[in-house]
């Protein structure tokens, strides 16, 4: 079971993530203000302006925000920060190349939506560990001894359903080497987990999250698959799966680096042995 230290809901971190927040979003709005202006020009600020309002894009925004606040610890949070984007990269890459997407703009990936992958995943670290609580909470009062059974067999099932959602999906584009090592690279998660319960928990919160995003870009027509579907099933379970690939990715970049450090204090008592 993955374990988390304990933390008020506002902490010192808090207030730093906040305003890495705002700065970025404030940034992607400058450096793109064409396309902010575009967007700014449906609204009728002469009028009912309200009714012109995107009012789900705010929601979201807000409950990001909220989110990302909660219980903030910056050294674990960097690490989030950084596979968010090296993952969205990659499969935005993967998704704009084999044209299984396209956005508005035409761009194979856009670099202005690659920063709202970390901040998606800082969301759905919140909400994955909230209902890891909670779960470990109920199983206290209830004194179940095999829930964590019941987690495996829900696992398997939700993640070979969506291993086969996601073989008819990019069928299409088998003929992509992209494609076969996304396809690997599920697979090997998928029958390599390391905790099967907070994996999928991971998957529910990411999925929750992932279907008002889509929900968002594809009405809005942002972003398109090729189904034109507005949001497709597989478009939303994969921000699941995306969720537990970068949690994943993370435990291995924290084991890398922990023995990458050791090695260096191991070699440096030896030189300082040595000049003794």
């Amino acid at each position: 079971m993955t374990s988390y230290p304990r933390a008020h809901f506002w902490t010192r971190d808090s207030g730093i993530l906040l305003g890495g927040f705002f700065v970025t979003i404030f940034l992607i709005v400058y450096i793109w203000w064409p396309l902010a202006e575009e967007y700014f020009t449906y609204v009728d600020w002469s009028g009912a302006w309200w009714l012109y309002m995107d009012w789900l894009l705010l929601g979201v925004f807000l409950f990001m925000s909220i989110t990302i606040i909660a219980r903030a610890i910056l050294k674990t949070d960097m690490l989030i920060v950084f596979v968010g984007i090296c993952g969205g990269l990659a499969i935005e890459s993967w998704g704009t190349q084999t044209n299984l997407w396209h956005y508005y703009t035409a761009e194979r990936p856009p670099l202005w939506i690659i920063p709202a992958w970390p901040i998606a995943s800082l969301s759905i670290d919140r909400i994955a560990r909230f209902l890891d609580w909670t779960v470990e909470q109920a199983s206290k009062r209830s004194k179940t001894t095999n829930l964590q059974s019941l987690f495996s067999i829900f696992y398997w099932l939700t993640f070979a359903s969506f291993l086969t959602l996601m073989l008819v999906f990019v069928s299409p584009t088998f003929d992509k080497s992209y494609t076969w090592l996304a396809m690997i690279l599920c697979i090997l998660l998928i029958v390599t987990p390391t905790d099967h319960r907070f994996a999928l928990l991971t998957f529910i919160a990411g999925t929750g999250l992932g279907y008002y995003l889509e929900l968002w870009g594809t009405t809005r027509e942002c972003w398109t698959y090729y189904t034109n579907e507005t949001p497709p099933l597989f478009a939303v379970l994969a921000h699941g799966m995306a969720a537990v690939a970068f949690w994943r990715a993370g435990l291995y970049v924290k084991m890398v680096w922990g023995k990458v450090v050791v090695t260096f204090i191991l070699l440096d008592r030896r030189g300082n042995q040595r000049r003794m």
